[in-house]
């Protein structure tokens, strides 16, 4: 790895309150989708690494627009391009969905959204450095790191920073509804009700897992006036996760927080590469990247069941007069949050067990949802995608529902079968 300046602890300061919250009017949206690959004929029987690599090799041959990498363990990720409109979003992935699907059948593969893997535990199938290292560290606080990394899978919703000034639009009011609007999300597109063929207790399961995990990393920053100051205190204070080198481990001082190494330059000077590599390992529930990225959202069934998150979190975002409706019906969530930072307080902690039976949560998410049906036409939604709101709106959010409640009523009716088959024999 080639010899780089040190640079001081101000002037990486300055960088990263250069390139967090990149302002302007919100045009751009985007979408990274996750999902869990398994055995076409057998999802409860993990896939074997050789077969993994094989088929990433497959895939990156195919022209895609969109970026296509692999999770930890195994899981297939696809990254859109920034695009100017919800549609272009839309129809840019669905192309490449339309390559990526057909291969994955072609080598008896199958493409499942859950927010967690329910049929087996975490197998991690890649053993780059940085996971080896990744894997070592969330050790530290037991087994959910592992869950975390390789077990499971969400629809990340990317949208544009704001406007410098204050305002509807403005960043700093983007930034605060994204948190509470998070808990809204992460209930409603609840997906994860069960590891290992068992429910769990809580609807959204991936929520719980990445609640587990070290909070100097995984918790969001303490909201305040000023988000930059508070994004960049952050990440200076978060402990560094893994030092990359050109031979060997990857492994860093255990404790040893980024702004301690800048001061002390010890094992070595860390320069600004390796602060922006820091920062692809920290985990918040909205992660700013120049633009703001929503990490809260379980990945969705169905072949198209991504696109309603994407819409519904776009509406609320990009029109006007949606936002400004989102921020008036989640800004009360504020009090029931209370100072504990997501997802650890208790409005995410209900989110993730109860989703929509909670009765703030569903009048909030049935408020919500009909801002975004009434902006979704403004913002030149095709009649398909209104249509795919409108539906999930009322098969789930209408009826304090969400798609975990599904999965556990099958559940629970299979378990009912096979009691009244033991009872009849």
């Amino acid at each position: 790895m080639p010899v780089r300046p040190a640079v001081t602890e101000a002037e990486l300061e300055a960088h990263l309150r250069g390139i967090c919250f990149k302002t302007g009017p919100p045009r751009r949206i985007g979408v990274e989708i996750e999902w869990l690959v398994h055995d076409a004929r057998n999802p409860r029987c993990p896939v074997e690494p050789a077969r993994m690599r094989s088929a990433a090799t497959t895939l990156r041959a195919l022209p895609l627009r969109s970026l296509l990498t692999f999770e930890p363990g195994g899981q297939l990720e696809l990254s859109s391009p920034a695009a100017t409109s919800l549609t272009g979003c839309i129809e840019a992935v669905t192309a490449d969905l339309a390559l990526v699907r057909p291969a994955m059948r072609a080598m008896g593969l199958g493409m499942a959204g859950h927010g967690h893997n329910p049929w087996h535990r975490p197998q991690r199938v890649l053993t780059e450095p940085r996971y080896d290292a990744m894997e070592a560290y969330f050790d530290r606080w037991g087994s959910a790191g592992r869950s975390m990394m390789c077990a499971t899978a969400s629809v990340q919703v990317c949208v544009d920073a704001g406007y410098e000034e204050p305002g509807p639009l403005g960043h700093g009011r983007r930034w605060l509804l994204a948190h509470l609007l998070g808990a809204v999300l992460a209930a409603a597109f609840a997906n994860s009700p069960t590891s290992e063929g068992c429910p769990t207790g809580y609807r959204t399961t991936r929520q719980v897992v990445w609640s587990q995990l070290d909070p100097a990393r995984t918790l969001a920053p303490p909201q305040g006036p000023d988000p930059r100051a508070a994004w960049v205190r952050y990440v200076m204070d978060a402990p560094v996760m893994c030092l990359r080198a050109e031979h060997g481990p990857w492994d860093a001082p255990e404790g040893l927080t980024f702004r301690e190494w800048v001061r002390t330059g010890v094992p070595r000077p860390p320069t600004q590469e390796d602060l922006d590599y820091h920062v692809t390992t920290l985990f918040p529930p909205v992660r700013p990247r120049g633009h703001l990225e929503l990490r809260m959202i379980d990945a969705q069934s169905g072949e198209a069941g991504w696109i309603v998150p994407l819409a519904v979190t776009a509406a609320l975002f990009d029109d006007p007069e949606a936002t400004e409706s989102a921020y008036r019906i989640v800004k009360p969530l504020a009090e029931t949050a209370g100072s504990r930072p997501a997802p650890r307080n208790p409005l995410w902690r209900r989110a993730a067990r109860g989703a929509l039976t909670d009765p703030e949560l569903h009048a909030a998410a049935v408020a919500c949802f009909a801002a975004a049906q009434e902006a979704l036409p403004r913002l030149g939604a095709s009649a398909e995608v209104c249509a795919a709101v409108a539906e999930f709106t009322e098969r789930y959010v209408a009826r304090g529902r969400c798609p975990a409640d599904d999965h556990l009523d099958a559940l629970y009716a299979m378990e009912g079968d096979l009691t009244v088959g033991k009872d009849s024999q």
